[in-house]
């Protein structure tokens, strides 16, 4: 295959499963394991990563201008409205999981190795986990919170949860951070917009720091574009989805994934 068509191949792969509770960090590595494909270097991986933070920066820019708004406005001018209220929450619940995602890669970088079958192993258990976990909190949670009604205390505990999806490849930063949302009462559609919302500054840093790596070649951009306009329309369609849907789809669709990845995982030790 050509190189731009796997850019592009890979960039709809980060697009669709950024959003989803499924796992984009799991896929990626997944499916150059799978054709037997050179892996990603982490510049890459970072660039398709700005594709889908774009799309979340486009699709939610009226919450984000009326964040940052609110923000100053309560800082300057003292005025407590709840889109300046959740600025500030959003900033404080992204620091501690910024460093506390750092410190959990390293360790489990020093468990993994350079072993990609155990990096599998470990892939398919957080992916068939969590998936299990994804599934019976949807199942069992209350929806009593709306988005404009959700606090800092929510939206701290949410926002440090993604440490551990930094940390795990499989367990997904939307999926881990969506279920702790409805393990706290917050509706379907609104814990997936407060886990949109989280997961834009740390990506964001992630990328800026990591600029001077990026190679803007045509293969690059491929990807980017590829997985900034699949991320949109998995967005808008989840968005739209879970007005009326449940995550139990994503639930058994991780847990069938994961069993597929740890079988071949075996097989090839």
């Amino acid at each position: 295959m050509a190189e731009w068509l796997q850019s592009v191949f890979l960039g709809i792969v980060q697009g669709l499963t950024e959003f989803l509770p499924i796992s984009s960090s799991a896929h990626l590595n997944i499916m150059p394991w799978l054709f037997k494909w050179d892996n990603i270097p982490d510049s890459f991986d970072l660039a398709l990563h700005a594709g889908t933070l774009l799309a979340i920066l486009i699709y939610f820019y009226k919450d984000w201008l009326s964040l940052i708004s609110g923000g100053v406005k309560f800082v300057v001018k003292r005025e407590k409205t709840h889109n300046g209220k959740m600025f500030w929450y959003i900033v404080a619940a992204t620091i501690p999981a910024g460093v506390l995602g750092l410190l959990l890669e390293k360790v489990i970088n020093n468990i993994t190795g350079d072993s990609l079958n155990v990096q599998m192993i470990i892939i398919s258990f957080a992916l068939i986990i969590m998936g299990i976990v994804l599934y019976i909190v949807d199942k069992n949670a209350k929806s009593a919170i709306k988005y404009e009604s959700i606090g800092f205390k929510q939206t701290f505990i949410t926002g440090v949860s993604q440490a551990i999806a930094a940390a795990i490849p499989g367990t997904s930063r939307s999926g881990i951070t969506m279920t702790v949302a409805r393990g706290m009462s917050i509706e379907r559609e609104s814990a997936a917009k407060l886990s949109f919302l989280l997961s834009a500054p740390i990506v964001a840093a992630a990328v800026l720091l990591s600029l001077d790596k990026f190679t803007f070649s045509l293969e690059f951009v491929s990807g980017v574009v590829a997985s900034f306009l699949s991320g949109l329309l998995v967005i808008k369609f989840l968005m739209g989805y879970l007005k009326r849907g449940s995550y139990k789809i994503f639930a058994v669709y991780r847990v069938i994934l994961g069993v597929i990845i740890l079988i071949t995982a075996l097989v090839r030790i």
